[in-house]
This record gives structure tokens, sequence and C-alpha cells, in this order.
């Protein structure tokens, strides 16, 4: 099975083509360029470099949330567009369980924190368990005092990665039990995502183009916006 990933959900965005349990390609930037000018011509690189067709690919694997609106959406279009191009299903892969999923096999919870802005962090918490990463919680939008409050209670090491960590890692750094993940494993993977979506295949969860659906936790700032203006639009109605 050979699998093509893509994830645009964060400030890294990377593309990979996994077979079977073998990695053969990845490209991954994390510069200023927006995903919108670089994800395209990555997935032609990849593909260009390593002789692959991409209508050979099986499955178009990306992530479909959270994560930044904008990048959600561009990740979402370029799978669709290739999706129905190439006429192949959508293995849709959470964010935050890509992430964990950087760290192998360690006996240490683990918790990938992505800046969501608004002092807020997008979280869960994993634990391998019989050589499975599982999630031990919902996946969720809350405070970094919450996430470190909710961290201490388990009462053991804890690894931190995820673009949220240079942005709260001064308070994170207060707790001898928090630890945080080097930077060849901190920050989205492209890679993970495929490893992934390569088992949730298996377990038949690949969808079509249109039944692909992202996961934004809470409202866009455009959102927020509208409904605060309409909230005040009705006092003055008042």
């Amino acid at each position: 099975m050979k699998i093509l990933a893509i994830d645009t959900t964060g400030q890294t965005a990377g593309a990979a083509i996994v077979e079977g349990d073998k990695l053969i390609a990845e490209f991954t930037l994390n510069y200023k360029l927006t995903h919108s000018q670089t994800i395209m011509p990555m997935i032609a690189e990849i593909c260009e470099k390593s002789e692959t067709k991409l209508g050979l690919v099986d499955y178009i694997a990306c992530t479909n949330g959270p994560g930044s609106f904008t990048g959600l959406r561009i990740g979402a279009a370029t799978a669709k567009g290739l999706a129905l191009a190439l006429k192949k299903e959508i293995v849709p892969v959470p964010t935050l369980d890509a992430l964990a999923y950087n760290v192998f096999e360690t006996d240490k919870i683990i918790c990938p924190i992505m800046d969501a802005r608004r002092s807020q962090v997008y979280t869960a918490f994993y634990r391998w368990e019989n050589g499975r990463l599982c999630r031990l919680t919902e996946m969720m939008a809350i405070s970094i005092d919450e996430v470190m409050g909710m961290a201490e209670g388990y009462g053991q090491k804890v690894i931190f990665l995820g673009d949220g960590v240079p942005v709260h890692r001064e308070k994170l750094s207060l707790s001898s039990e928090f630890i945080f993940a080097p930077a060849h494993c901190s920050l989205q993977r492209a890679a993970s995502v495929a490893a992934l979506a390569m088992i949730f295949a298996r377990e038949g969860k690949a969808v079509a183009s249109n039944a692909f659906e992202l996961v934004y936790l809470r409202k866009s700032q455009a959102e927020r916006e509208r409904e605060a203006r309409l909230q005040g639009e009705g006092k003055q109605n008042d």
C-alpha cells in the first residue's frame, strides 16, 4: 500500500510518501512562505525525485485538524483536489494524533500543544499501551494553565511537543516533571501522518473526498467577530 500524506495545519508544511513500512520521501518546510505557495511544489518534488506516479498512490492522507483555519482549508482543498482527480479516497488523520506519533514507544505521557492564540492551545494527552498510541483525553482548546494542571495530575513525566512549546516554554519549564521533545520530532511531520494513515486505511477509515471533514474545536476569528458585532447591534436595538 502506498500513501501520499500532506499536513498544512500549523507553521510547518509537509508532504511524504510511504509504502508499507518504508518512508520513500518526505519534504518539510518551516519558513515564511504560505502553505498555498509550498504544498503543491512539495508534492511535485517528492514525486519527481522518488519517481512516483500519483496515479499509483492508493490513498491521499491529510490532517483534518485542529490547527490554523487557513492551513486546514489549504490542506483540505489540496487533498480533495488530488483525490477527485486521481479517483482516490482520503484518510483523515487528527493533527494532534500525528504530532503525538512523532514520539514512539515511551513510558511517559505525551502532550502535543499547538498554539491556538488568544492564550489557548490545541491539545490532548496520549500514552503508548501495548504497542498502540492511545488518546487519553478529548482534543481540546484550553489555556496553558489548564494543560499544566491536567499534566501534573498524571503524577509522572510528560513530554511536550508542538509549536505551542516555544510560546509557553518559560512557564512549562517551572515543572521538573515536564520535558521537551527535540527539534526533529517536535513539529508536524507528514511521515507521521502517512504512518498513521496506513493503520487507519487498514481499519477501513478512508472516506470519499466529499466526506472529508475538518475539526476546528472552536470558531474562527471572523465568526467570533461577526457574533460580537451582531450582539452589539442587538443591544443597540433593545
